[in-house]
């Protein structure tokens, strides 16, 4: 079976599509397969969950937490949690706010019990913090400073063509990069 990681999303104004986008040239650029999932269409792709290597869950934080779409796939997995379906899969996670806070480690938390509970394995972002210091700077990777997964922020009054940033697109391709070696080692 080959090295596929799925990418499950949510996106509701296009940015986190373009994190989801950047974590699946990640893990393309790691040679590995991948395949990129609209939580809009994870009916369509259970198996392919299944026989993944690992998932990487994506959501946009909102109002402190994941979204209500994003929230619906969780709900749907019940079945695969019920079966163990995904016991011992590796897991990872991404979000994106309008806030440089926007509460996202909530998202994140969220994220890793739902892994938790489908008894899968997280994979951090395996990133020190940028832009934590006088000679830091807002180019720099992991800007916002996440550890358990990446982070990204979105002018909330700007499209998806001008954010998020690319030093967070960046930060979300060393995701999936770091996820698809993983599961290659892991495998």
């Amino acid at each position: 079976m080959s090295n596929t990681i799925a990418v499950v999303y949510h996106s509701g104004y296009g940015h986190t599509k373009v994190i989801a986008e950047a974590v699946a040239q990640g893990v393309e650029e790691a040679n590995a397969q991948v395949q990129l999932i609209s939580v809009d269409e994870v009916d369509n792709h259970w198996d392919d969950l299944a026989q993944a290597k690992g998932i990487i869950f994506g959501s946009p934080t909102y109002m402190g937490s994941v979204s209500a779409g994003f929230k619906g796939f969780m709900d749907k997995s019940s079945k695969v949690w019920a079966e163990q379906g995904w016991k011992d899969k590796l897991a990872a996670g991404f979000t994106n706010s309008g806030s440089q806070s926007g509460d996202k480690l909530n998202t994140l938390i969220q994220m890793s019990v739902f892994a938790a509970q489908q008894s899968m394995i997280w994979v951090s972002l395996g990133l020190m913090p940028g832009n934590n210091s006088s000679k830091g700077s807002p180019e720099d990777l992991n800007r916002i400073g996440s550890y358990l997964g990446a982070m990204a922020q979105s002018n909330t009054d700007q499209g998806a063509d001008e954010t998020p940033p690319n030093t967070d697109k960046e930060t979300a391709k060393l995701l999936g990069k770091r996820m698809a070696e993983t599961a290659a080692r892991f495998h």
